[in-house]
């Protein structure tokens, strides 16, 4: 077994062992008045959101380990900053994509050289590990009201323009009439119940052909609807958490199905969060939302 295949598998083992409990890594965390603490998480050097699996991986070790802010250092960027990582403090490994032209290729002609992905680690720490960074760094974002991003949600949803039908007890997007349709609004638990299961099928609708021509059929084979499934989660995940909206996400009767998913492909999870980063961010400029919102982390391993 190689060093790539170990560091796809060690993540992915990961978070196949939650699932088995029941817990989904991609959830967002939420404080107990409804509004997020764990937003999308970001680089507090660089303002960048990171992207791709690392959101899961950095949402997963705030829960894990108990941080409440949503930016995360690395140890010479602390230092750069004038502050830095309080003793014993452990790094959060999040990863990133390399390249490299296998030895056989190298002394071929330059459009004949095959150029090979892999990720590495790299650390960071959440900036509560850290001391003596600029207030304006480490002061605890204030939670967005709930009216407030509701209303928000509201706007950006109808500024995506897509064909949204009420009615029915089921949520789904059908590809061939390019039609989402929900339930009436009141037979959810709650409006952000609502407005979560609407970025779920709107994350589905993003996938059009005539839009991201999203056909995981030969990247996933038999398990492209699972493969799906899992975009659309990831993607509504992301956008509940950067418009947030502590909504319930539609996770529980796909579990098995991802378990087998990921178990089959060690690299699947990277596949779909990183088209799940595309969905998201597709999705945020058709509704409006400005460039800064939309900022990434560049750095992050998509797919």
């Amino acid at each position: 077994m190689n060093g790539r295949a170990t560091l796809y598998e060690t993540i992915t083992n990961d978070l196949i062992t939650e699932l088995a409990k029941g817990v989904v890594p991609w959830v967002p965390p939420w404080d107990n008045g409804g509004g997020t603490l764990s937003l999308l998480p970001w680089n507090a050097a660089s303002g960048h959101r990171y992207r791709g699996a690392n959101v899961l991986l950095l949402w997963r070790a705030a829960r894990l380990k108990g941080y409440r802010h949503p930016a995360w250092i690395g140890y010479r960027q602390a230092q750069e900053l004038g502050g830095y990582v309080k003793r014993g403090e452990k790094a959060t490994q999040i990863v990133y994509a390399k390249t490299f032209t296998p030895k056989e290729d190298r002394e071929k002609p330059e459009d004949e050289q095959r150029t090979l992905p892999f990720l590495t680690w790299r650390d960071v720490f959440n900036v509560e590990q850290t001391a003596n960074l600029p207030e304006r760094l480490t002061a605890l974002p204030t939670p967005k009201p709930l009216p407030e991003a509701l209303e928000q949600v509201e706007a950006f949803l109808k500024a995506i323009g897509a064909k949204v039908l009420h009615g029915g007890n089921k949520a789904f997007y059908a590809p061939r009439l390019d039609l989402i349709t929900l339930p009436e609004p009141a037979r959810f638990e709650s409006a952000a119940h609502y407005y979560a299961t609407s970025l779920h099928e709107h994350a589905h609708w993003s996938g059009h052909p005539s839009r991201l021509n999203r056909d995981l059929t030969g990247r996933f084979g038999t398990e492209a609807y699972a493969g799906e499934e899992l975009v659309a989660e990831l993607t509504a995940a992301y956008l509940c958490a950067l418009l947030s909206i502590p909504g319930q996400l539609r996770h529980a009767e796909y579990i098995g199905h991802w378990i087998t998913l990921l178990t089959a492909d060690a690299k699947a999870i990277f596949t779909a969060a990183g088209k799940a980063t595309g969905a998201a961010r597709y999705l945020e400029t058709a509704g409006g939302l400005s460039p800064d919102e939309a900022r990434t982390e560049e750095n992050g391993a998509g797919e």
